[in-house]
């Protein structure tokens, strides 16, 4: 039995439950359909995502990287930001933009920091951690590794996160899980956390040498090579083994607004 905080429309406070199986949750003594509570962005801190630590992914870019201007593969983590306004929760829509065919859908475990964190040790690490969640790392298909894809990554409703954070507690090792994306319930992609070049653990101790991570913050571990691409009407779910699944539908942005449906 998983322990989870989730938070709902209209309460401000994480609520503690319990996921009984696939589609119910014990909040406060009393069981619930996962698909009838209205769930609301279960985080609030920064959200950093981290790019090629699935060794695919960095397998498949490694050539460009020695070439100009890098010249050499990175040793230290790469980091970017999904600011707030990219956050939405599970079933909300995902804004398709006009003129953009597709999306790609970034299937990443999301570390949830529990206390300030800085220069700790990979031993250590998972002190650090509240939980685990899902994020759905939406990006507009590009091709660029030489500067930061600023408008592909970081539109309104680009970052869905969800449906709760799973507790530590509950997942007996973060690197070995599974992941699977559906969409329009066919599977497109499916990958594991022991495919990553840094591990928990270790990305933890290595970002934290050089930066902060507040409580409240999430830490991407990364999203796996060959992200599938959806479009108009496509419903996506996320699922990692252990910590949940996020689903989303993908709906042209002059139809949406603040993710509701228009």
């Amino acid at each position: 039995m998983q322990t989870i905080k989730l938070k709902l429309r209209g309460i401000e406070q994480l609520l503690e439950g319990q996921v009984q199986d696939q589609g119910t949750v014990e909040i406060q003594g009393i069981d619930y359909q996962t698909d009838t509570l209205p769930f609301d962005v279960p985080v609030d801190g920064t959200l950093y995502g981290t790019l090629l630590n699935y060794r695919g992914a960095f397998e498949k870019l490694e050539p460009s990287m020695r070439e100009d201007p890098y010249k050499k593969p990175p040793k230290a983590p790469i980091l970017y930001i999904k600011p707030k306004n990219t956050f939405i929760s599970h079933g909300k829509a995902i804004p398709l933009p006009q003129d953009v065919e597709a999306l790609e859908m970034g299937a990443a475990l999301g570390i949830v920091i529990g206390k300030t964190a800085t220069k700790i040790s990979e031993q250590d690490a998972l002190d650090y951690v509240a939980g685990y969640t899902v994020v759905n790392d939406v990006s507009i298909p590009h091709e660029s590794v030489h500067r930061p894809a600023i408008k592909e990554k970081t539109r309104d409703g680009f970052c869905p996160i969800g449906p709760w954070i799973t507790a530590r507690e509950s997942i007996q090792n973060p690197n070995d899980l599974h992941i699977t994306v559906s969409v329009n319930g066919v599977v497109k992609q499916e990958n594991s956390t022991k495919n990553v070049i840094r591990s928990v653990e270790k990305l933890l101790a290595d970002v934290t040498e050089f930066m902060t991570l507040n409580k409240g913050d999430v830490l991407l571990v990364g999203v796996p090579e060959n992200a599938p691409q959806v479009k108009e009407n496509d419903l996506v779910k996320i699922e990692i083994e252990g910590i949940g699944a996020i689903e989303n539908r993908i709906i042209p942005e002059k139809d949406v607004i603040g993710g509701d449906l228009a």
